[in-house]
């Protein structure tokens, strides 16, 4: 039997090492690692997901997304025909982004975040407190790979202004109950990880390893 081509798209500016953790069986799967392009000048999600969808090869692939990752995925899979589209840490609509979201989307309040601040890590340290940030500062500026404003600048907006109002049914969804970016109580129809976080790609990786195999094969009880 061949090998399932299982392809794995990180979230916002994010580089394929945070799946350095995700381990499929060998026997049965074959991990392919996307990486984000840089967008061209006034592109659309769905032709940048046209442009995305080229480079997977592989027939009946299984789609994975973490985050604008798993919005991506979903927007790809109209262009493939996909065996399955698996979203975590993600949302299935515009109507599960959280509040503060929304009032973006109407205030344009997402047009003045300081990309900079973002891209630089240093300084964003010098004015943190706390360990707990500093690890997380740490965390990002591993994991960061698309250090480029104009990119960040036309992925928050893609986020912010997806037009999906209509759920794919057949999507499946994994989500963290303590998810700061995405609340859990704004999302419908998912598996729920016990103390899931926004990046528990990376630290609920084991619960991802032993169930996502059954996930794909149609053999996981999504009730248990």
């Amino acid at each position: 039997m061949s090998k399932i081509p299982v392809y794995f798209m990180p979230g916002l500016a994010a580089s394929p090492l945070i799946f350095e953790r995700i381990a499929l069986p060998e026997e049965d799967f074959e991990m392919v690692l996307l990486e984000w392009e840089l967008p061209l000048e006034n592109e659309s999600l769905a032709n940048y997901a046209k442009r995305m969808a080229t480079k997977v090869t592989h027939e009946s692939p299984v789609l994975v997304g973490v985050s604008f990752g798993g919005i991506l995925v979903q927007e790809m899979a109209r262009f493939l025909e996909p065996r399955k589209v698996i979203i975590i840490s993600s949302v299935k609509s515009n109507l599960e982004l959280p509040r503060r979201m929304k009032v973006a989307k109407t205030t344009k309040a997402y047009k003045l975040i300081p990309m900079n601040l973002i891209l630089n890590l240093e300084n964003l340290a010098k004015f943190s407190f706390g360990e707990k940030i500093n690890q997380r500062l740490k965390l990002y500026e591993k994991f960061l790979s698309v250090r480029d404003i104009g990119y960040l600048q036309w992925a928050v907006e893609k986020v912010i202004l997806w037009d999906r109002t209509i759920a794919d049914e057949k999507v499946i969804h994994i989500h963290g109950d303590a998810d700061d970016v995405f609340p859990i109580k704004y999302i419908k129809g998912c598996t729920v990880v016990q103390g899931g976080t926004h990046v528990m790609i990376l630290n609920k990786y084991k619960w991802l390893n032993k169930n996502l195999p059954a996930i794909i094969m149609d053999s996981f009880d999504f009730k248990g």
